[in-house]
C-alpha cells in the first residue's frame, strides 16, 4: 500500500512573550520538574523556576539594564544560564549568547560588532580563562566600580556580571543580583513589561562562522516560541516527558529546540554542563529521561564508549539528530541500541529560529532517518534554482529556502547581509542544497558551497560520504575538494576508524569500485582522529579543505 502522509496539524501561532509561556506553564504545572542537574543533585519545579526568573529579572532592572540592552552570555550550560534566558525575556534586554570555544580576538570582535552594554560570564571553559580574557581586554574592571564601567576598548560596556556565586573585581555575583531585587516591585516589572511585545527581540545569537565573520542574528519571542512549540509537538512532548540537553546552550539547538520545546509542553529540563557521554547516559538512566538531542558526533561518542552496554536506555523514545548531516548508520543504530524508535530530524539554521522543517514521530522510518521532514505549520518551504530563485520541479535539486513567522528580524547593524539573506519576496536563502518530493518532504543534499567541482562535474560530498559510511570499520567520514592544478578539486576522504579497526587508503578505493562513479571515488584518503567542530558540533568544511591543501600538496603539481 504506498504511504500517503497526513495533513500537517496546523495549530494557531501563540502571540506571547517568554515570560507569559512560562507563567503559563508554571501554573498549570506548578510542582513538576522544570530543570534538573543529575552531577550535583540540582532541582527546581516550574514553580521555583518561574519566581526565580521573577526575582532575577527584577535584580536586573535595579543594575540599571534598560529595554532593548543586550546581555551577553558566555558560559557553558551552568543553572544560572536557562534562567537569565529568562530573566532578560521578563525584563525587556536581549540576551546575546556568546561561543564558549572563543578566545580573545573573538569576544573582542562580538562584543564591539553587538555594542553589548552586559556581560555574564564563568571561570572559563577547557584551556580558557574567561575572566583572564576579560581583564586583558577591559583592564579598567580591576579598579573601576562594579556597574559603573568606562572601557577605552569597548565603549558600550556597562557591566560586568558572575554567572555564579563567586566574587571578582568589578563583577556582581549572582547572589547580590538576586538581593538587590528586593528594590524592585512587582509592579516596576509589569511596569516594564507593558513596554515590550512579543515582536521585539529577545535574542540574539552570531552565526556559527563556517564562513566569514559571524553575523549577529536578531530573533524575537514570537520567532523562537513558536518555533519551540513545534518543534516539541513533532515529538509529542508532554509533561510527562523528560529531555537530556547535552547540547550547547549559546546554540540556538539548546535554547530553542531543547529548551522552548520544553517550556512550550511542560517537559522537564535535564542539563549536563558540558558534553561528556557518561555524564550523559548517566542522566538518561537516573532521570529515565524520555528524550535526548545531539549531533551525529555525540551519538557516535556514547555509541562507541566502553561503558555504552552498562546504562539503561529504555526509557528512551524520540529526540532528535541534527547540527550537521546525520549519518543514516548512526540513525538505525540510535534507533536500536537507544530505543529511539520516534527520533526525529529537524532542519533549518539560526536565521529561521532555526527549524524551517522536522520529521514527524508518526513518520516511516525511511523518512525519518534518511530525511528532514516537512515545513513546519506556517511555514512556506520551496527548493529553488540557487541562479534565478525560481522554484524547480518536485524531485529536483536546488537550494531550500523559508518564509513565514520565523525568519529572523535581520543582522544586527547589517542591512546589506540581511538584503542578501532574506530578497524582496519574504524569502530566506539557507545557501543549501535539497530535493522535496511529490508529498513535501525535504533531503538535504548538500551545501552549495561545499559541493566539489571536478573538471566540470558538480559532486556533492553527502553522497559519497553515505556509501562510505557502509564500510566495516568507518566510524565517522567528511568528504571535502582538494584543490587541485588538473582538475580545479580533487575528492578527498576523511576517515575516523572505529576502534580496533586497520584499513588502508588502497582498500576505501577497492570497495568504492564498481559502486559509485569513477569521479566520485576519493583519490585522496586521510585516517584522522577527529574532525574540525563549531562548538555546536558542525563540522568546518572549509578547514578539511585547507587541511587537505597541506596534507596532499601533490595535487597542485
Amino acid at each position: 500500500m504506498t504511504f500517503v502522509p497526513p495533513p500537517l496539524h496546523q495549530p494557531p501561532l501563540f502571540d506571547l512573550t517568554l515570560g507569559e509561556l512560562l507563567h503559563q506553564t508554571a501554573t498549570k504545572y506548578p510542582d513538576q520538574d522544570a530543570v534538573v542537574y543529575v552531577d550535583r543533585d540540582y532541582r527546581l519545579t516550574w514553580q521555583q523556576f518561574d519566581a526565580l526568573t521573577d526575582d532575577l529579572a527584577k535584580g536586573l532592572m535595579a543594575l540599571g539594564i534598560e529595554k532593548g540592552e543586550k546581555v551577553a552570555v558566555w558560559a557553558t550550560n551552568v543553572p544560572f544560564w536557562v534562567a537569565l534566558m529568562f530573566a532578560t525575556a521578563k525584563m525587556g534586554a536581549v540576551l546575546l549568547t556568546v561561543n564558549t570555544a572563543y578566545k580573545r580576538n573573538e569576544l573582542k570582535y562580538l562584543l564591539t560588532n553587538s555594542e553589548a552594554e552586559n556581560i555574564f560570564i564563568i571561570n572559563g571553559f577547557r584551556d580558557s580563562d574567561y575572566i583572564e580574557i576579560l581583564y586583558d581586554l577591559a583592564p579598567e574592571l580591576r579598579t573601576m566600580q562594579r556597574g559603573a564601567v568606562r572601557s577605552d576598548s569597548f565603549p558600550h560596556l556597562k557591566r560586568v556580571c558572575f554567572l555564579g556565586v563567586e566574587k571578582h573585581r568589578g563583577m556582581y555575583s549572582i547572589p547580590e543580583i538576586l538581593g538587590l531585587a528586593r528594590t524592585v516591585t512587582d509592579e516596576d516589572l509589569h511596569a516594564r513589561q507593558a513596554t515590550f511585545t512579543c515582536h521585539d527581540v529577545v535574542n540574539m545569537q552570531y552565526t556559527s562562522g563556517t564562513t566569514g565573520f559571524p553575523k549577529g542574528v536578531m530573533l524575537s519571542h514570537h520567532n523562537i516560541l513558536n518555533n519551540g512549540y513545534s518543534i516539541g509537538q513533532r515529538q509529542r512532548f508532554t509533561n510527562k516527558d523528560k529531555l537530556c540537553i547535552q547540547v550547547p546552550l549559546f546554540h540556538c539547538f539548546g535554547c530553542v529546540l531543547g529548551v522552548m520545546a520544553c517550556v512550550n509542553h511542560g517537559t522537564t529540563m535535564v542539563f549536563t554542563e558540558v558534553f561528556n557521554p557518561v555524564h550523559s547516559m548517566m542522566s538518561i538512566e537516573q532521570e529515565k529521561c524520555t528524550a535526548i538531542y545531539g549531533v551525529p558526533t555525540m551519538f557516535i561518542a556514547m555509541l562507541e564508549h566502553k561503558l555504552f552496554s552498562k546504562f539503561d536506555f529504555s526509557s528512551l523514545r524520540t529526540g532528535i539528530m541534527a547540527g550537521a548531516v546525520c549519518p543514516i548508520q548512526t540513525m538505525r543504530q540510535v534507533t536500536e541500541k537507544m530505543f529511539m524508535k520516534e527520533i526525529t530530524s529537524v532542519y533549518g539554521l539560526t536565521e529561521s529560529s532555526p527549524g524551517m522543517t522536522q520529521t514527524d514521530v508518526t513518520d516511516p522510518f525511511h523518512y525519518r532517518v534518511e530525511g528532514v521532514g516537512r515545513a513546519f505549520p506556517h511555514v512556506e518551504v520551496k527548493v529553488a534554482d540557487p541562479e534565478t530563485g525560481k522554484e524547480v520541479e518536485r524531485g529536483k535539486q536546488g537550494e531550500l529556502c523559508c518564509r513565514g513567522y520565523n525568519s529572523m528580524k535581520g543582522y544586527y547593524n547589517n542591512p546589506e547581509a540581511t538584503a542578501k539573506c532574506i530578497d524582496a519576496d519574504g524569502w530566506l536563502h539557507s545557501g543549501d542544497l535539497g530535493v522535496m518530493d511529490e508529498y513535501g518532504y525535504v533531503t538535504i543534499t548538500g551545501r552549495i558551497k561545499d559541493m566539489i567541482i571536478r573538471g566540470g562535474e558538480n559532486i556533492y560530498p553527502r553522497e559519497i560520504e553515505e556509501f562510505l559510511y557502509t564500510m566495516p570499520g568507518i566510524a565517522d567520514i567528511q568528504v571535502a575538494g582538494v584543490p587541485s592544478r588538473k582538475y580545479g578539486e580533487e575528492v578527498g576522504a576523511f576517515i575516523i576508524l572505529k576502534k580496533d579497526a586497520e584499513m588502508t587508503p588502497e582498500e576505501v578505493k577497492d570497495f568504492c569500485r564498481g559502486q559509485i562513479a569513477w569521479h566520485k571515488i576519493p583519490k585522496y584518503i586521510a585516517f584522522v582522529e577527529e574532525f574540525p567542530l563549531t562548538t555546536s558540533g558542525k563540522v568546518q568544511k572549509y578547514k578539511l579543505r585547507e587541511l587537505a591543501a597541506k596534507l596532499f600538496p601533490e595535487a597542485m603539481h
